[in-house]
């Protein structure tokens, strides 16, 4: 009895152990094209480059091939680097150079494409998806459901359908928005493992106000997160 309990734990052990799957770069099923809410990041990261009073609203997080039984491949390539070409062009779509070549790392590589096309593909999605007006930095209202958020997208994107996105949350605060995209960068139904991540309720979606009043916002909104003003729970970008 006791060598058949030993040999469950093992077994049990090795799956819970399982590294996910990792097909060979290029060959996955679809993208996600995720969009920061800038503000909410900056109250966590309020020294980033990106959050020195420019006013972002939605910014480029990633483009991020992904399986449809979920899951994602993850740094395909460790060893290839972005050119000084490259990183310029990379600039004009994200909102700092180290997230640039943190997502290109981990994401990009998996892609398939090189850098140059992979950039390409990322600007492409990006013209794909319409930020609603009402949902541009300094026009937000202060709560939405994130049924509101999804209504929103939809209007200004008649040909996303009903599933095409889900909208993330930390707390009550608005975190980001994910767009199903097909590998030839069309709207897609998002499966199960792209969905919704929400209490329920109203959202706060927070702005970034001029920086000589930042500091009550991130006392404010900051309280929703878990954090003090200086943002002292950080995190690791996806």
């Amino acid at each position: 009895m006791k060598f058949w309990m030993m040999a469950w734990l093992v077994i049990a052990t090795s799956a819970m152990a399982a590294p996910r799957e990792q097909r060979p770069a290029g060959d996955f099923d679809f993208y996600v094209l995720s969009l920061s809410w800038s503000p909410t990041f900056c109250l966590t990261h309020p020294s980033n480059e990106q959050c020195t009073g420019k006013g972002y609203g939605f910014v480029l997080h990633g483009l991020w091939p992904q399986y449809a039984r979920g899951g994602w491949p993850a740094s395909c390539d460790p060893q290839s680097r972005l050119s000084a070409e490259d990183i310029a062009k990379g600039a004009l779509m994200f909102p700092t150079q180290a997230l640039l070549k943190h997502e290109w790392a981990k994401h990009g590589t998996c892609s398939g494409l090189g850098p140059t096309r992979y950039l390409d593909a990322t600007d492409a999605a990006l013209a794909t998806v319409q930020i609603p007006q009402q949902l541009q930095p300094f026009n937000v209202p202060n709560y939405l459901e994130a049924r509101d958020i999804e209504q929103l997208f939809r209007q200004s994107n008649p040909a996303m359908g009903d599933h095409s996105m889900a909208v993330i949350c930390k707390g009550k605060v608005l975190s980001e928005v994910r767009v199903c995209l097909s590998k030839e960068l069309r709207f897609a139904g998002c499966p199960k493992s792209v969905k919704t991540q929400s209490d329920g309720g109203d959202i706060r979606i927070p702005v970034q106000p001029l920086s000589g009043v930042w500091i009550a916002c991130n006392e404010m909104v900051g309280e929703a997160l878990g954090v003090d003003a200086t943002g002292r729970r950080d995190r690791e970008r996806a």
